[in-house]
């Protein structure tokens, strides 16, 4: 059976690394994990190290990945820069990152081929930009294509499909949750698609999770009625304590 998979995503919060600790540190007092869910804390690359020895009932995750090895790649932080630091599942494709940094569809897709050599888990962020959900089918069945291009039907449960739309984002301007019935029907298209490239018995295996203002209020009502696998949690992971309710939310999930 598939865990349900729950990852913070800080961005570039906080502001210190002492801080950081400290948001760790409470998470790990506080989270006891059902053996149904999987979490992991993705905070700002510079605090990987010190987390890594902090975390140990969530597991630590990165926010971006460059796709080369070792090298002459100035500012780059590799794959396996992340992987000597115990780091397992890294996010791509983030929306933030294609709007402000300029990744595009083929860098993506030579981030996710670059993970899965290194048996790491790509978490791959798609998501439309329209609020009427019209862009659903065409933009996010593009975006799933593209990340996956050279992906085997044998590797693909080394991936993990996150719906976000763009206009759910909480640093977007007047952002809001999509609806539980928004994220059925985005799940639909996203299973649509891996089912054409890698046919159902690979397309079960992969998780589909739900991104964009996600609270604890509503990450139930994802999971049970959008028939999400998960949650990519952005403002609402900044609150320790919050994000640890978050979780003894989904408790009978």
């Amino acid at each position: 059976m598939k865990k349900i998979l729950i990852i913070a995503n800080w961005k570039a919060h906080p502001a210190t690394l002492a801080e950081a600790c400290t948001w760790a540190e409470r998470i790990e007092a506080q989270l006891a994990v059902p053996r149904s869910t999987e979490v992991v804390i993705a905070p700002p690359s510079p605090f990987l190290s010190a987390l890594g020895d902090i975390l140990k009932k969530a597991h630590l995750g990165a926010q971006d990945v460059f796709w080369e090895d070792v090298g002459p790649y100035t500012g780059a932080v590799s794959w396996r820069h992340l992987a000597e630091l115990g780091v397992r599942t890294v996010i791509v494709g983030h929306s933030e990152r294609r709007r402000i940094f300029g990744e595009t569809d083929e860098g993506v897709n030579r981030k996710v081929r670059a993970l899965i050599a290194a048996d790491m888990m790509p978490v791959v962020c798609v998501g439309e930009t329209e609020r009427d959900g019209s862009e659903i089918p065409r933009s996010v069945e593009e975006q799933v294509r593209a990340a996956l291009v050279g992906v085997r039907r044998e590797d693909i449960v080394s991936v993990a499909l996150a719906y976000e739309p763009v206009w759910a984002i909480s640093t977007t301007l007047g952002a809001r949750a999509a609806d539980p019935e928004m994220a059925f029907r985005a799940r639909l298209s996203l299973k649509k698609t891996l089912v054409d490239l890698y046919g159902g018995a690979a397309a079960d295996r992969v998780r589909i999770i739900y991104g964009g203002s996600v609270t604890g209020d509503s990450l139930a009502s994802f999971i049970k009625e959008g028939r999400m696998d998960g949650a990519l949690v952005g403002r609402a992971s900044l609150d320790p304590d919050g994000f640890v309710r978050m979780i003894r939310s989904l408790k009978g999930t």
